[in-house]
């Protein structure tokens, strides 16, 4: 494994939206059914987001629970044919395929998009693809060099982007880091 790489956190960054949230939507439009599980994430929603309770991962396995009305696979595939031109131009012109991707975003989903990419490396949340639960904590944060470290070791990205001030943690252990804004990159301050 080289020691140069550049890693990149996926949504909002490389990725236009949340693409979390754009799959649980595009699910939820395509098997009705899924409806039934929209109390139970507002619910989710108000106790983590309003109420400042309870975990991060407990709001998002009650999100991912609607993959219990969806074909997970066939609807991922279709929801990447629809949505992979999302993926910004600044990115598709200097990807290398031995970029990181470290996301906060389920590995059934952007595991897809990564091999059609054309890249080898993607960390990010373990989620079972059929319930929605979480095989490991979310990768985001302070998380997401926990989980770099366990692969890569003491090596340092070159360049690190992502549009989030979560990402502060990557961001210190990088040789440079970038704050993305739609397609504007900024020095990270």
């Amino acid at each position: 494994m080289e020691n140069a790489m550049n890693a990149y956190d996926f949504d909002k960054t490389i990725y236009k939206k949340d693409s979390s949230t754009d799959f649980l939507i595009y699910c939820i439009l395509k098997h009705p059914k899924a409806l039934c599980r929209l109390p139970s994430i507002f619910a989710g929603f108000v106790k983590f987001f309003v109420l400042k309770k309870g975990r991060k991962e407990d709001f998002k396995e009650k999100a991912f629970s609607v993959l219990k009305y969806c074909n997970s696979e066939a609807d991922i595939k279709a929801f990447w044919e629809k949505n992979s031109s999302k993926i910004k131009k600044f990115y598709l012109s200097q990807k290398r395929e031995d970029d990181v991707i470290i996301s906060a975003s389920p590995r059934f989903l952007l595991e897809p998009i990564c091999t059609d990419l054309g890249l080898k490396h993607l960390i990010c949340t373990e989620v079972d693809i059929n319930t929605g639960k979480f095989f490991s904590q979310n990768c985001w944060g302070e998380e997401k060099v926990v989980r770099f470290r366990e692969i890569f070791g003491d090596i340092s990205p070159d360049e690190f982007y992502s549009d989030s001030l979560s990402d502060t943690p990557m961001a210190k252990i990088s040789k440079t880091a970038f704050i993305v804004k739609g397609e504007e990159i900024l020095p990270w301050k």
